[in-house]
């Protein structure tokens, strides 16, 4: 990831005047100071009233007035050694006095300039490189807000190498990096017209803001979601052929029709993402069960295609229909076979979250089942970039794949790396002939 210096470069030169041999016991000095963290991107909040978006504006961390509020910034570092941590700040008026606690380790720093400046806070020993995170807290203050913070500032021997954090795009930053399982698909057909997955969400990594995605194809994703502590959908969504964020703006022959859908199944239309058919399901589905997923995706009239999306609850005990969607301008069958996971909240990118992904099959046209035991794992462009490395996916209990993500973790897989799970050899028993 490209240096980045301080935004400030007048404030820098007065800084440097004036803070030149300040803090005497840790030796900081402004110029050793060579990367800078934007608040925002990186920032949550981890205790008391959680306004992130009255409290972190364009310029970093704004209206903060409740002293029990605490604020968590992460960043990761690939070398060891002394690492020096300041800050670029200021207060309205008077003075505040503020906590930061990084490594255990306690720091009380006063700020009582009314212009941003280079606050230093410390000098710590780095002995394992990888993800950090510094807490703030305000202690006291004289005026209504503790204080303006816009950035930190680290230097020393273990900010020389290459440091990771979000830079820009803080809105999917915070979200974290959406990971991918791309499932090699058979040889042997060209026309797959069943995807069948299972998946597991171990207990506790049902985190809000999740989507376990299943059942992903060329034009639409089927799966699971954590949208709050009270209510989870199963969500199946197409694709329009016409690509806008709008669906308003959708020509009536590329329109996405619905065919049909199950009891109690929502169906609409969604953008923000492209635009398309969208269908959901409130259920309060539960970590620790295995949940099955089945797609079947058939030429249909007129050039189009007919995908319809049905799941199999252990609680309930039989396959339900979700929904069908019909997409014009198709004329295939499925392909591009893929699950991913993401959080969608961006509140919530600093929990981690995993899932189980079993037992894939496909059934061609003729009836022929082939075991999907080969992936290609993959990760979205907030990791690509490197702005989040907490990322990681392959193979779990032999026969299973997983995928994890957020949390500020370290061990992350390697972008492109092929994985071999151990094949079952025994394909879903469904009578089709009794599915809705």
């Amino acid at each position: 990831m490209r240096t980045k210096f301080f935004k400030y470069p007048i404030y820098i030169t007065f800084t440097i005047l004036i803070f030149i041999g300040c803090d005497t016991e840790n030796n900081i000095k402004v110029d050793q100071f060579n990367q800078s963290i934007p608040l925002r991107g990186n920032s949550w909040v981890i205790q008391g009233e959680n306004n992130f978006r009255n409290m972190f504006r364009s310029n970093g961390l704004q209206n903060w007035r409740n002293r029990n509020t605490k604020i968590r910034t992460y960043f990761q570092i690939g070398e060891k050694g002394k690492l020096k941590i300041a800050c670029r700040a200021k207060v309205d008026s008077g003075k505040s006095q503020i906590k930061y606690n990084f490594n255990n380790n306690t720091k009380k720093v006063t700020i009582a300039n009314t212009s941003y400046d280079t606050i230093p806070i410390g000098s710590f020993n780095i002995n394992e490189s990888g993800y950090q995170s510094i807490d703030i807290q305000g202690l006291e203050k004289t005026s209504s807000n503790f204080a303006q913070i816009s950035d930190l500032l680290i230097g020393g021997e273990a900010a020389q190498g290459k440091s990771h954090f979000v830079e820009d795009e803080y809105y999917f930053g915070r979200r974290g990096p959406s990971v991918h399982l791309n499932y090699q698909e058979p040889q042997e057909t060209e026309k797959v017209t069943w995807f069948y997955n299972e998946i597991e969400v171990p207990k506790g990594e049902d985190v809000i803001g999740s989507y376990f995605m299943a059942n992903g194809f060329r034009n639409g994703y089927f799966g699971i979601q954590v949208n709050s502590k009270d209510e989870r959908r199963i969500l199946f969504s197409v694709w329009s052929p016409y690509e806008t964020d709008d669906p308003e703006e959708i020509p009536k022959d590329s329109r996405i029709k619905l065919l049909k859908k199950g009891p109690n199944v929502q169906a609409g239309k969604f953008g923000n993402e492209g635009s398309g058919g969208q269908s959901f399901r409130k259920y309060l589905w539960k970590a620790g069960h295995t949940y099955r997923f089945l797609l079947k995706g058939v030429p249909s009239k007129n050039n189009s295609t007919d995908y319809t999306a049905y799941f199999y609850a252990p609680e309930i005990g039989k396959w339900e229909l979700i929904a069908s969607f019909r997409r014009p301008k198709t004329g295939t069958y499925l392909g591009g076979l893929h699950s991913f996971l993401e959080n969608f909240i961006p509140s919530q990118g600093n929990i981690s979250r995993k899932a189980y992904y079993k037992n894939q099959w496909v059934r061609d046209s003729k009836g022929n089942w082939y075991e999907l035991d080969k992936v290609r794992f993959t990760a979205d462009n907030t990791a690509r970039k490197k702005a989040r490395l907490d990322y990681a996916g392959g193979i779990a209990n032999k026969n299973d794949f997983f995928l994890k993500n957020c949390g500020f973790f370290n061990n992350r897989t390697e972008i492109g790396k092929r994985f071999k799970r151990e094949s079952t050899g025994k394909h879903p028993s469904i009578d089709f002939s009794e599915l809705p």
